[in-house]
């Protein structure tokens, strides 16, 4: 949460999205476990969740302020992180970590990434989507300037 208690507002996941997730891990409750659906269905976390969040088809994963999500290998194709995880994220449309989430493993994406200023991640970021070769246009020219003011090249 913000310092003014509003919930951050996601710039890159639809807000249709998480307004429209119907599973929740309360604040306050433990979940121990492996959460896993075949179908474009959405979890907010605000409680702890410990075990894997994978969804095989769509998906959005909300992990809130209070949430934490430990030993785990989250996959959808929406997360949305304001609280803690530790594991590997898979996002296969849209990761955003907001200015109170953090992320101590791994993420991945296939299409977009957003992190907000003051997010904390440690780890690696990977984008699995196609990265298309810069153009070759022509050799290119390099001018130097010496310490004496003369350019060469």
């Amino acid at each position: 949460m913000s310092a003014d208690t509003e919930p951050t507002k996601p710039r890159l996941i639809p807000l249709e999205r998480l307004t429209s997730i119907s599973s929740l891990v309360a604040k306050g409750a433990v979940f121990t476990g492996h959460f896993n659906a075949p179908s474009d269905l959405g979890i907010k976390v605000d409680g702890v969740l410990e075990g894997n969040i994978t969804m095989e088809h769509g998906g959005t994963i909300h992990v809130g302020p209070t949430g934490v999500v430990e030993n785990t290998r989250i996959e959808a194709d929406y997360v949305f992180i304001e609280g803690k995880v530790k594991g590997s994220i898979v996002a296969r449309k849209a990761l955003e970590i907001t200015d109170t989430g953090t992320l101590v493993g791994d993420a991945s994406f296939d299409d977009m990434m957003d992190i907000h200023p003051r997010a904390r991640v440690r780890g690696k970021l990977d984008y699995r989507g196609e990265i298309e070769e810069p153009r070759a246009q022509g050799p290119a020219r390099i001018s130097l300037v010496a310490s004496g003011g003369q350019q060469t090249g």
